[in-house]
């Protein structure tokens, strides 16, 4: 059975962001897809620090709990869904610091996995948020999933989601194409390494 994760990027653990995802998540359950929902929480996360030890450890020096589980999860899902909400023009800081360090650090571990990103907002800031989060996956070679129209709901409050109508039709599309996708990678057969790597 396939499995994707959906990281949930937002201080508030069932807000607008969770909303989303959910939507996503209980759309993969119908096709069979398992998939789990991590909350990155509301406390304060280390940011990379560019020491570039993880190059000869493997693994950020700043080893904290998130970090480790997050990792872990990313490294065993087949599939990942990052979600974000924006606060002024820009994916959540704790989030951003969180995933510098866990692209930087183990990006080989999620190339050649189908992802996606998911934003919410209130008015503005979704789509420099989406391509913010899409930059992540596009330079550690992970396909990107399609929906419709960008992967974004709308809303204060997790009932405002509700109301999105657009938004929740997205995330359902989002979740067929993630399935799809799983699917023709698992069914081709087709090993994802061509053994190049930038140095950076």
């Amino acid at each position: 059975m396939d499995k994707v994760l959906l990281l949930n990027g937002s201080p508030h653990e069932k807000g607008c962001t969770y909303r989303a995802l959910k939507e996503v998540a209980d759309a993969l359950a119908s096709y069979g897809v398992e998939a789990e929902i991590f909350h990155i929480g509301s406390g304060p996360i280390q940011g990379c620090t560019g020491c570039r030890s993880c190059k000869k450890l493997g693994i950020c020096v700043h080893n904290d709990d998130v970090y480790k589980q997050a990792r872990e999860k990313m490294a065993a899902a087949d599939g990942i869904v990052i979600g974000t909400p924006v606060y002024f023009a820009s994916p959540n800081g704790t989030l951003i610091a969180l995933l510098d360090r866990l692209f930087y650090s183990a990006s080989d571990l999620f190339k050649g996995k189908p992802a996606a990103a998911v934003v919410s907002c209130r008015v503005r800031g979704a789509v420099a948020a989406f391509h913010s989060i899409n930059a992540y996956f596009e330079s550690s070679q992970m396909p990107v999933v399609p929906s419709q129209y960008w992967n974004v709901v709308h809303g204060v409050v997790a009932e405002d989601v509700e109301n999105d109508r657009d938004g929740l039709m997205i995330m359902r599309v989002l979740a067929k194409n993630m399935n799809w996708m799983l699917k023709t990678i698992r069914d081709s057969g087709a090993v994802f390494d061509d053994g190049i790597q930038l140095r950076y």
